[in-house]
């Protein structure tokens, strides 16, 4: 199996109102561009949702996803030993094997610019 890079959806990269079952908002589009190049250059992308779990989210995340001119990229809530990345807008990166925000991440306790954790 290949590395793959796991973007959120709701928050990362549709736009979210923070409402638990809200519509999927409107693409954020710096994300979008991102996805649509690690596409273009084969890379793997998967929606990382907590959405995943219902059969009915599935059907509108990929009919979103084909509205916005993107494939149909799997979609799942489960990590494995090949995802490299993941993209959220609730993360907070960790040091490996320490339990210890990074230093570089600016002030995790504040959620600030600690966005992408890799693996």
């Amino acid at each position: 199996m290949s590395k793959w890079i796991g973007v959120d959806l709701d928050g990362t990269l549709a736009e979210s109102s923070g409402r638990k079952g809200a519509p999927i908002g409107k693409p954020v589009p710096a994300m979008m561009q991102r996805v649509r190049d690690w596409v273009a250059q084969d890379r793997e992308v998967r929606i990382f949702t907590a959405r995943a779990d219902l059969p009915s989210e599935r059907y509108k995340i990929t009919e979103w996803l084909k509205d916005q001119g993107l494939p149909a990229l799997p979609i799942t809530n489960k990590k494995d030993e090949d995802m490299q990345e993941l993209w959220d807008d609730r993360a907070i990166r960790v040091l490996h094997n320490k339990g210890e925000p990074c230093p570089s991440c600016g002030d995790a306790s504040k959620f600030s610019s600690c966005f992408l954790t890799t693996f």
